[in-house]
């Protein structure tokens, strides 16, 4: 009899603590759930061993990596019906050791044991990062977690983020639904950051984590700078330079690859920080803005885009996401705003403008999913089937993070103001290129 998804769903139920918002299709071609909601499917047994072993997210994770667990149907709907799997689930929540205490949960353990076959644990999914022994963000480490996730394949990336090849979140000053298209948001926010930091003709500006270019090209070519990009992905620079090349703006763009704690040529004009400074860590983050503060000249300007998350009330507790450390951005961190901005402040910087922009990062991460979707089968002859799943899961779960209100992005405009105290700055800067009217 054919009956594991009920089985499933009973258990997993006892577990949550709740009624399950998905269908389960098991491997024994059962189903259980709610009709017409999305179905998780478990296609054997494996999935519920790696559950096991590795209780929560990082169990969900390797069993999505594996090809063991997939959704059939719309993958956002089911990630929302699934959120007291993969995220918090509210500061009430039980935790493990108080839930196993209950005669019920741990029946229900028992029960997914049984079902689970023979307790051998499965070996991780290669996509999974190879932790090193040592200290985080040391020059190697930070080395070996850039080239994790940028060395993937430009061919992978111009896949997915389409021809700008700009990783970071857009800027969409026209909606999507009235024509605005993904390279067009990006370009007018490589734009928003040159407006705000006042670029002109022979300056020069220090790109940090450079990517593939984008902003480097952008900036020289739109406003007649000169640039320094720096990135540690080997791939990202070889790629960066012939885009360079391409343009014809090599006497104006020197991209290297080389850690910012290395750059040693300021003072510039100005810096730009996009995406970059979550690979910092909350330990090395001070460090990171003392050494910008210190490359710019007095009167720079840093534009700091930056993912941010909520602040707990109890900021010991905060931990990094499993998934995201383990399979897409190995040793981020996130910090809020707030501490962002202490940080820039106790390196010496002022800062005069903080601009959310989190809702419009959403809208970026479903158009690279859906670029990713629909080119799946070119994707997966350009890299593992893993790995494709692994990119499709972080984006459609980061895009429903950034709705949800889970975590944000912020840019923050700061300035090495002189001890004259005469910053440079417009009096009025909320509109950013229009004229100042003051």
């Amino acid at each position: 009899m054919a009956d594991a998804a009920l089985r499933l769903q009973n258990l997993f139920e006892q577990l949550l603590g709740a009624p399950l918002r998905v269908r389960i299709r098991a491997w024994d071609g059962s189903e259980a759930g709610p009709p017409g909601a999305p179905a998780l499917v478990v296609r054997n047994r494996r999935a519920l061993r790696r559950l096991l072993f590795k209780p929560g997210e990082l169990g969900l994770a390797r069993a999505w990596v594996a090809g063991d667990l997939d959704v059939d149907g719309d993958l956002y709907t089911a990630l929302e019906s699934m959120a007291g799997l993969l995220w918090e689930r509210g500061e009430d929540a039980r935790g493990t050791a108080e839930a196993l205490r209950d005669p019920e949960v741990r029946a229900a353990v028992r029960g997914l044991v049984r079902l689970a076959g023979p307790p051998l644990p499965p070996a991780p999914p290669p996509e999974e990062v190879r932790r090193a022994r040592g200290h985080l963000h040391t020059r190697r480490s930070d080395r070996r977690a850039i080239s994790h996730h940028y060395d993937v394949g430009n061919d992978f990336y111009e896949l997915v983020l389409g021809p700008s090849m700009v990783y970071s979140c857009a800027y969409w000053a026209a909606p999507p639904a009235g024509g605005g298209t993904l390279e067009d948001a990006q370009r007018d926010k490589l734009e928003l950051v040159c407006r705000k930091l006042g670029l002109s003709p022979g300056q020069r500006l220090l790109d940090v984590g450079c990517g593939w270019g984008s902003m480097a090209i952008h900036a020289a070519r739109e406003h007649g700078v000169n640039v320094v990009g720096v990135t540690l992905s080997q791939e990202q620079a070889a790629y960066a330079r012939k885009r360079v090349a391409d343009e014809g703006l090599t006497d104006r763009v020197e991209i290297r690859v080389q850690d910012y704690r290395d750059v040693a040529d300021g003072p510039y004009d100005a810096i730009s920080s996009i995406g970059m400074a979550e690979h910092v860590g909350a330990e090395r983050y001070l460090e990171y803005a003392t050494d910008l503060h210190r490359l710019l000249k007095p009167g720079g300007r840093l534009l700091n885009h930056q993912i941010a998350r909520r602040p707990q009330r109890d900021e010991s507790a905060y931990h990094v996401d499993e998934f995201i450390d383990a399979y897409v951005f190995p040793d981020g961190e996130l910090a809020p705003v707030g501490t962002t901005v202490t940080q820039l402040e106790r390196a010496g910087f002022e800062v005069r403008d903080v601009e959310a922009i989190r809702e419009h990062y959403a809208l970026t991460l479903r158009r690279w999913v859906a670029n990713l979707e629909a080119e799946w089968t070119a994707a997966l002859k350009l890299v593992s089937p893993g790995r494709a799943r692994v990119w499709r899961l972080y984006m459609a779960a980061s895009a429903l993070a950034f709705e949800r209100n889970r975590i944000g992005v912020n840019q923050v405009l700061a300035v090495k103001t002189p001890d004259s105290g005469a910053s440079g700055m417009p009096l009025r800067a909320r509109v950013w290129g229009e004229p100042d009217r003051a």
